[in-house]
C-alpha cells in the first residue's frame, strides 16, 4: 500500500520515500546521525501508516504530519473490506501526503 502510494506520488513529481519502522526501540537506539538520515528534520510532510493504534506516531510525523491508523475497534468483515473501511488504501495514503505537504508549507 505505501509503496503503491509512493509510486503515485513519484509519478506526480513529488519526492517521496517509504521508511519501514517496525520497532521504535531499535530506531531510538541508533545514532542521532542515522535517525536524521532516515527522518531528515527539514522534511516536515510525513505520513505514518499503522495497522494498530496511532498513539505515539506523532513524535515521528511532527505537527504537520498525518497518521493513518486505527481509531476504534469492533468491525468484522473480510480483511480487504476492513482495510478500505479504515483507510488503509494507497489512495488514502496519497491524500494524506498531499495534506501533509500543504500543511508543511503554511
Amino acid at each position: 500500500m505505501c509503496v503503491t502510494a509512493y509510486e503515485q506520488l513519484k509519478s506526480e513529481g513529488i519526492k517521496a520515500r517509504v521508511v519501514s519502522m517496525p520497532s521504535w526501540g531499535i530506531f531510538e537506539a541508533q545514532s542521532e546521525g542515522y535517525k536524521r538520515q532516515v527522518l531528515p528534520p527539514a522534511v516536515k510532510a510525513r505520513v505514518a501508516v499503522e495497522a494498530a493504534a496511532t498513539l505515539g506516531w506523532s513524535q515521528y510525523v511532527g505537527p504537520t504530519g498525518k497518521i493513518i491508523g486505527m481509531h476504534r475497534f469492533g468491525a468484522s468483515a473480510p480483511i480487504k473490506d476492513l482495510l478500505k473501511k479504515f483507510g488503509f488504501t494507497p489512495e488514502n495514503v496519497v491524500k494524506a501526503a498531499h495534506e501533509a505537504i500543504t500543511q508543511s508549507k503554511q
